[in-house]
């Protein structure tokens, strides 16, 4: 027999998945340091090629330092906007909010250490890239479990990245690879932010399911909703 979690068990797991969001408005509310403890410790139990674990955490508690991370987020949205064509949508772009550097209680920004067990690492010749794919899985289980305890998280990726990894200091061989905002959320939308503001819709995810080649339909299975 399958080792299995009963059904309330799965239930909140897929639960879990389903009601991440991307969290922008935070309450000034601290996080208690056992419940980031939690989060950062199921961080670090992501996958990794090689069982590497190229990921570091920095806690950015200078408010100088948050002023120069959001002044590179100002420049860098700027040039986005700027981007657009549309009235319309440069109208609807400005009334995002797309980080929330100053009012988290935490940030922290996630690194990947390219040179941890080098020169060989297992598994990594071929895909090099992996280490940072590892990296973004650790970030997945910060988010997932800041979900369960009730914190929001908001990834900023609209950064002057080479700026911001001086900022902190960053040696060569050490990339940044997420700049969170963590605290408790104002709110838990129903939908992610950007549906319904109506930036865009989740795709039907059955579209982007192909079998044994690029665009060949799925005829092998019945890929029905649960």
């Amino acid at each position: 027999m399958h080792p299995s979690y009963t059904q309330q068990e799965k239930e909140i797991i897929y639960r879990v998945i389903r009601e991440r969001r991307d969290i922008r408005h935070f309450l000034p509310d601290p996080v208690p340091e056992p419940v980031l403890a939690r989060m950062l410790e199921a961080a670090h139990y992501a996958p990794s090629v090689g069982f590497m674990q190229p990921w570091n955490f920095i806690l950015i508690t200078s408010r100088e330092l948050r002023q120069q991370v959001k002044a590179s987020f100002e420049r860098v949205n700027q040039n986005e906007w700027a981007k657009l064509t549309d009235d319309e949508r440069q109208a609807l772009y400005s009334r995002l909010k797309l980080e929330g550097i100053m009012e988290a209680p935490i940030n922290l920004a996630m690194t990947c250490d390219h040179r941890r067990d080098a020169p060989f690492v297992l598994g990594r010749a071929p895909m090099p890239e992996t280490d940072v794919y590892s990296t973004c899985l650790a970030v997945q289980n910060l988010w997932l479990a800041a979900r369960a305890e009730g914190v929001g998280v908001g990834w900023v990726s609209l950064l002057e990245k080479r700026e911001v990894e001086k900022l902190l200091g960053l040696p060569d061989g050490v990339e940044l690879v997420a700049y969170l905002c963590v605290g408790y959320p104002v709110e838990f939308r129903s939908k992610p932010m950007l549906e319904e503001k109506g930036w865009k819709f989740r795709m039907d995810w059955r579209q982007l399911v192909f079998e044994n080649g690029w665009g060949d339909p799925v005829v092998s299975y019945s890929l029905t909703s649960p």
